[in-house]
């Protein structure tokens, strides 16, 4: 059972927690590589998923997350600092909505022996309406984080 934390300490950032019953590699696995992200990655199991990964300083990604109505929504960016498998942090950017620069993504691991702590940081919101659509999505995703990971 995973346990869930939040605090927003200001209008253009989240912070959420969440606790998953697997060692930290699992936990840091199912975050890089691309074959376990197609299975969690995306708000609710009415997306399908497909994630492309260059897991290095400066490499890419690619998550596309389309509805069953036919909606798609694209991030996309860079990751800035990738140390196994304690922390992860890349840029996010929506491909659809030009308006919305990019932010920032930090996943921290922490190591709780056969549990780990995983501490989401997303900043550079532009405006707290952005921000809670985000900590929206993030909620849909780590519980289905939870579900692949328990399988």
């Amino acid at each position: 059972m995973a346990t869930t934390g939040t605090s927003t300490s200001a209008d253009t950032s989240l912070r959420i927690s969440r606790t998953y019953n697997a060692p930290r590699e699992k936990v840091f696995a199912a975050w890089t590589e691309a074959q376990h992200l197609n299975r969690w990655f995306a708000p609710s199991d009415e997306f399908e998923v497909s994630a492309e990964v260059d897991l290095r300083t400066g490499g890419k990604y690619r998550i596309e997350m389309r509805h069953v109505s036919g909606r798609i929504h694209t991030a996309i960016g860079d990751y800035r600092e990738i140390t196994p498998p304690e922390k992860l942090v890349y840029t996010w950017v929506w491909l659809e909505d030009e308006d919305l620069q990019g932010t920032l993504v930090t996943i921290e691991f922490r190591d709780l022996g056969a549990s780990t702590e995983v501490v989401l940081t997303h900043e550079l919101f532009p405006n707290a309406d952005w921000r809670d659509k985000h900590n929206q999505g993030w909620r849909g995703c780590l519980v289905r984080l939870d579900k692949v990971l328990a399988a």
